[in-house]
């Protein structure tokens, strides 16, 4: 492959790898936006959160939260609406809860209404507001500006699922 008498300035296969870095570089740049944003369980924050992205919220949040997705931790505490194509809740939340796909595992808390299109509520988590089920479109507009809901609208219920 090589010799001391070559004097050809040929490139050999070594072209392919030099174009393998660009490659991983861009990998590497497409993984750090998509890397989720964590809120520790330490941290307090007062104002509204907005992501592109996935959030992990474990401490506390005073304000609105909206992003691609949502996990509350089981030691959170939200104290305004969150809105996401999908919001997953094991911590406590007061205020709506709007999404494609809600879960409230068997740990969560909320007292809020709740809008979604495909709802799951684990035995043992406790709930306590109106439900209302959204059409896609209403949906598709979740992360540009959720929606208030007045309490005036419809009759209040109360569930806490076991």
């Amino acid at each position: 492959m090589f010799s001391k008498d070559s004097k050809t300035t040929t490139p050999s296969p070594a072209p392919a790898p030099a174009s393998t870095p660009v490659a991983a570089e861009s990998n590497r740049a497409t993984s750090r936006s998509a890397a989720p944003s964590i809120i520790s369980p330490d941290l307090k924050i007062k104002g509204d959160l907005v992501c592109n992205g996935d959030v992990q919220i474990d401490g506390s949040v005073e304000g609105d939260v909206v992003s691609r997705t949502i996990t509350v931790g089981e030691g959170a505490d939200i104290r305004g609406s969150i809105s996401a194509e999908s919001v997953r809740v094991c911590g406590s939340v007061n205020g709506q809860v709007k999404g494609n796909t809600v879960t409230l595992a068997k740990t969560a808390k909320v007292v809020g209404d709740v809008m979604h299109q495909t709802l799951s509520i684990e035995p043992g988590a406790f709930f306590e507001g109106q439900v209302r089920r959204i059409d896609s479109s209403q949906a598709s507009d979740s992360r540009v500006s959720p929606i208030k809901q007045s309490a005036s609208g419809g009759s209040s219920s109360q569930a806490n699922a076991r």
